[in-house]
């Protein structure tokens, strides 16, 4: 007989694991323990299942006990609980969860892929019958089925990540009435702060009662109280707080724990025993554009991660480099994509940077399904090193993220990305594709072509009173522009030029930064060394500023917004 490999976990890790094994050793006896019903499941489709997206829960179910036995030859045991490692004799023992009876099995090599477990806020009211958490395929089907049998019309969703959207999402496409408590100032935390404030908009146009900066205190009869005492209705409450690392077997099995509250794991995802490996939701992982330690719940890395494992408990080595974090939500017509570093986490490690924010179209602009695509690029200053991206829009918002994380891997720089020969087609992109767009735009600022402010920074501007020249042309400007805006078109500024001030800072912007850059270009060949763009322009001015009037209730500096 060969080796004796035990799995702790299915899922992404632990199933992964098992079938790259069995690929690289026929002779291993392989078992994978999952306390839970199923032992292989597609949790990131777990949220479609309330609107129906996925039309039958049995189809989120990947893998079966029987299928794993007949295609791989591998045991797996559902309803089984490890309960504890026995490093010394190399054991573990296993709980059978319908039968509580309790056995020793053996090891040569132990893979941990517990996962982590939803963060309960210990608050009054957190053991109600209709206060939910969503990990798996029992605790969806519960959801749901509570939901149709008590006819819940208005839901609360508390936690504006991953999970928290989704569901979000799919319960207003189920037609409930759903609001959505954040406690931080603002959803998605990969995004940076102007980001955001898209997904805000986007959230609001569709119903979504949002609550930020507010988290929740207790569940009450009729809903949910805020931390500022604000009362919530609610028939239904769906924790989406996030996830922490179920380390308690490793904690218990004296296994070394990570600054960030991970398991601690080597280059071949070993723990502190070499016996011993962990993978999955529960380790912490390095950040590939720091070198720092983080942790990182998602499915790509998760499968990687059992990959590497797999392979090194075969013999074979690979190469670790870390991980980005690239990732796409869905939120109702919007696509959002990160990768690599935002604002927060650049500033974090030190690094001196700058940024790109453009709103070009996603395709030819005369395209029937054109429509603007909000992307913004971080480098790094002076070598020009890409850091990180996000970008929203209705169009392929990933295809572009994914561009830069190809380059981040290769220590790509704004050079590179300006050269790269991209496939272009009018129903597709634009002849410059948006990454490239951007690549030239970061050499402009980063060689100091020409100098901008973010959109972040106009409200103050207009409340000081600075000097602000919207290009636009006059219905344009008509339309929605700036409370103390001039308006000198693009094809009115050499005739005009005398009408903008030499002797203080001048703000230009047009739709969207093309029409005033070409201004700044030519102000700048006129002698005005006194001039700034604002980067986003019109359009990222709405944008950033729209969800904020309507949820602080402030005064607008727009006379109108334009948003396409």
């Amino acid at each position: 007989m060969g080796r004796k490999i035990l799995i702790v976990g299915g899922v992404a890790g632990g199933a992964s694991a098992a079938a790259r094994i069995r690929r690289l050793d026929e002779s291993a006896e392989i078992t994978v323990f999952e306390k839970g019903p199923h032992i292989s499941f597609s949790n990131c489709s777990l949220p479609y299942y309330l609107s129906r997206t996925v039309p039958q829960a049995e189809q989120l179910l990947m893998m079966t006990p029987e299928r794993f036995r007949k295609q791989y030859n591998i045991i797996a045991e559902t309803q089984h609980e490890v309960t504890a490692i026995h490093r010394s004799t190399k054991t573990v023992s296993v709980r059978n969860t319908e039968t509580g009876e309790t056995e020793e099995r053996a090891y040569d090599k132990l893979v941990l892929s517990p996962g982590g477990q939803a963060i309960l806020p210990k608050i009054p009211g957190i053991d109600r019958e209709n206060v939910f958490a969503i990990r798996n395929v029992v605790d969806i089907v519960r959801l749901d089925t509570y939901l149709k049998e008590h006819q819940v019309h208005k839901a609360a969703v508390i936690g504006g990540g991953f999970i928290g959207m989704e569901v979000t999402e799919n319960l207003i496409e189920a037609g409930l009435d759903v609001s959505l408590v954040e406690a931080a100032d603002q959803v998605m935390a990969p995004f940076d702060f102007d980001m955001a404030q898209i997904l805000h908009k986007e959230l609001l146009d569709h119903g979504v009662h949002l609550i930020l900066h507010d988290g929740i205190a207790a569940v009450t009869g009729t809903g949910i109280r805020t931390a500022s005492g604000r009362e919530v209705e609610a028939e239904a409450v769906i924790m989406a707080i996030g996830v922490r690392p179920d380390t308690k077997l490793a904690k218990e099995a004296d296994l070394t724990i990570g600054t960030t509250g991970g398991i601690q794991v080597n280059a071949n995802f070993q723990t502190s025993d070499p016996d011993i490996y962990a993978v999955g939701d529960a380790i912490e992982v390095t950040n590939r554009m720091t070198g720092a330690p983080m942790r990182l719940a998602l499915a790509f890395p998760a499968q990687m991660e059992a990959r590497n494992a797999a392979d090194h408990i075969c013999g074979l080595s690979d190469r670790k480099l870390g991980f980005l974090g690239s990732s796409v939500v869905r939120i109702f017509d919007l696509y959002a994509a990160s990768t690599g570093l935002n604002e927060k986490s650049a500033k974090a490690a030190g690094l001196s940077y700058d940024f790109v924010y453009i709103l070009p179209t996603d395709r030819v602009g005369i395209m029937p399904e054109a429509s603007v695509m909000h992307f913004k690029l971080l480098f790094e200053v002076p070598s020009g090193r890409l850091l990180g991206a996000q970008a929203i829009g209705r169009g392929a918002a990933d295809r572009r993220i994914d561009v830069i994380a190809a380059l981040l891997a290769m220590n790509g720089t704004l050079e590179d990305l300006k050269d790269l020969d991209l496939c272009y087609a009018p129903v597709v992109s634009t002849a410059k594709d948006v990454t490239n767009m951007a690549a030239l735009v970061g050499l402009n600022i980063l060689h100091g072509v020409y100098r901008q402010v973010r959109v972040s920074e106009v409200r103050k501007l207009v409340e000081e009173n600075a000097c602000i020249i919207d290009v636009r042309e006059e219905q344009e400007f008509a339309a929605g522009h700036l409370v103390n805006a001039i308006n000198i078109p693009l094809s009115q500024l050499r005739q005009r030029v005398s009408e903008i001030p030499r002797d203080k800072p001048v703000y230009l912007h047009c739709r969207s930064s093309q029409r005033s850059y070409n201004a700044i270009c030519c102000l700048q060949n006129l002698g005005y060394d006194n001039v700034w763009n604002i980067s986003g322009s019109f359009l990222g001015i709405c944008e950033y500023e729209y969800a904020r009037d309507v949820l602080e209730h402030r005064t607008p500096i727009v006379t109108a917004y334009n948003f396409h």
